[in-house]
Parts: structure tokens; sequence; C-alpha cells
């Protein structure tokens, strides 16, 4: 299985943590936080990763490098002149993706399995899937409206009554979810997905572990204490 990170973002919510590092840089009990995304992509059966980098991006490759020490292989999209978004830089590393594949964000922690994500996924005839999860604006506000097994409504800008889902941060595609998108164009990932869910096309799956992120100052906090409380360890290794 194959996996795109989205790590080309400034990380301006973690200024000046971040003026030296890039955000899959930052540290979490000692260690990069991209170290426990790797990790836990390995134990879940995803060996094949493309890391997209902007910002400090080189950092990012000198410390990973090809992945062998992890056994994973690690490939790099770079963002030389400008942030590409989250779609562009998709795009900008085509030649690179199989035929289907995940995209995580670069500041998630996802205790998802992605065996069967995948497996739901290639038995559908569908160019897109959503992982989901209940949120009920526990953890950020609800975005989602999932009607059966669709995502019918996906918007970070206003509520809908009926939003109880929240976008978990990653999620499952076609190569032919991306041939609208113009190379080297700044594109969110948001307009893939609304194009897909206007064709009644993006794939809901919902999962039932809650989501991770170090995106914010209290994202890394609680991050911390969940990796030093031991339980990610236990978690993780539920996949081996």
């Amino acid at each position: 299985m194959q996996a795109i990170i989205l790590a080309g973002g400034l990380g301006t919510r973690l200024r000046p943590i971040l003026e030296t590092i890039p955000k899959a840089l930052v540290p979490v009990a000692g260690r990069p936080f991209i170290e426990y995304q790797i990790e836990l992509f390995h134990a879940r059966g995803v060996r094949d990763l493309i890391v997209c980098t902007g910002h400090l991006g080189h950092l990012i490759e000198e410390h990973l490098g090809d992945g062998r020490r992890f056994d994973v292989s690690i490939r790099y999209g770079f963002e030389r002149d400008r942030l590409l978004g989250t779609a562009g830089a998709v795009k900008n590393i085509e030649p690179l993706l199989e035929d289907a594949f995940f995209v995580q964000y670069g500041d998630s922690y996802l205790l998802v399995d992605y065996r069967a994500v995948m497996a739901c996924f290639r038995q559908r005839d569908a160019p897109g899937l959503m992982v989901v999860y209940r949120n009920h604006d526990r953890w950020g506000r609800s975005n989602v409206v999932v009607d059966g097994d669709r995502v019918c409504v996906y918007d970070k800008s206003r509520k809908w009554p009926a939003m109880v889902h929240i976008d978990f941060g990653v999620s499952a595609f076609r190569r032919e979810a991306f041939a609208g998108i113009a190379a080297g164009v700044t594109t969110d990932l948001s307009i893939v997905h609304q194009a897909l869910i206007e064709q009644r096309q993006l794939l809901a799956y919902e999962t039932s572990h809650r989501f991770y992120e170090v995106g914010s100052p209290e994202g890394l906090q609680e991050f911390e204490s969940f990796v030093r409380s031991g339980t990610l360890d236990l978690l993780t290794r539920e996949a081996l």
C-alpha cells in the first residue's frame, strides 16, 4: 500500500518552535513526530511512502533518507518555488502514484485500520474515499454530513445541523481523481473532495478511534501525553 504524507505546510500555529525545523520534525517525547507516523504505517501494512515537502523540506529528507532504517521506502515531492496546496502537492508527484493510494495530513496521527480501508476502497467503483469519525464537535468542529456510505457535505466554514462527523485526516484516491487538477497550480484537497461529492463519488468510511494532531500547541501537548502514557505502543502493536 502507498501513502502520501503532506508535510509542506508552514506550521504558523507552532511558531516559534518551527522557525528552524519543519512541522514533521517537531519533537514529541524526544523523537520527531513523523517517525511515529512512519512506524504506524509500517505496522499496518503501508510500506511505500511519498513525503511532499515545502518549508525546510530538505531537513526531512536528511533525517529520514530513503526509509531503509524504518523498513519502508520513502520518496519525496518537493515544492521548490511556492507551496502548491494539498491537492497541488499530490498532482506534483503524479508519476509516482499507484492506481490507489492514501493521502494523509503531515500533522495527524490516525489510529485507523489502513488495510481494511484500502480493501473497502478497492472493492468499490469510486475514485475517492474519506475516513470520517463520529465527532459531535468533541475534537474540533464537525464538518461532514454522511448519507449512507457516501459523503454528501464537506464544509469547514459553515455548520450544518446534520454534521456529526469530522474529516479524520486521511483519504484514499484513485489517480483519476486528480485528472482535473492543473499541474503547477496551487489547489486545495477540498476541491477534489467537493468535485467527487457533487458526483456522489466520495465514499465514507467510519472509524471508531479518535484522531490526534500536532498542528496546534494544545494538540502537540495532548499527543505527547498520549505517547508518554504508553497507550500508543499498545495500540500500535495490535496491528502486528
